[in-house]
């Protein structure tokens, strides 16, 4: 197979996993979005927000968290707070959060031990 070749089937395979992407990629094709997550991973446990403080911690504009709830709300990584006005948020009770806090603490540990 020629470097022509594997070049044309690399970029097949990329556009596949695009077209049907991992929940992985589906969550950070989006470029804002690691951010948000950092963000969402270095909040108290329970603490409430709404978007303008979400982007304040995160060091984005409230137009960017605005641009990315539904999709927080979606893998379950926010939950809207009941009863709120305006509406306020947590880091939601969910198995991909209880995940996402596993691997980032593993992917802190790395090396230190």
């Amino acid at each position: 197979m020629s470097s022509m070749d594997h070049a044309a089937d690399r970029g097949e395979k990329k556009e596949l996993r695009k077209e049907h992407p991992s929940g992985w990629l589906y969550l950070t094709q989006h470029d804002a979005i690691p951010i948000l997550v950092d963000a969402l991973l270095d909040l108290p446990p329970n603490r409430e927000f709404n978007k303008t403080e979400l982007a304040e911690h995160a060091g984005v504009t409230r137009q960017t968290v605005g641009n990315y709830t539904d999709l927080l709300l979606e893998v379950e990584l926010i939950e809207v707070v009941p009863d709120t006005s305006p509406r306020r948020y947590r880091v939601a009770d969910s198995d991909v959060v209880r995940e996402l806090f596993e691997l980032n603490s593993a992917l802190n540990n790395v090396g230190s031990e």
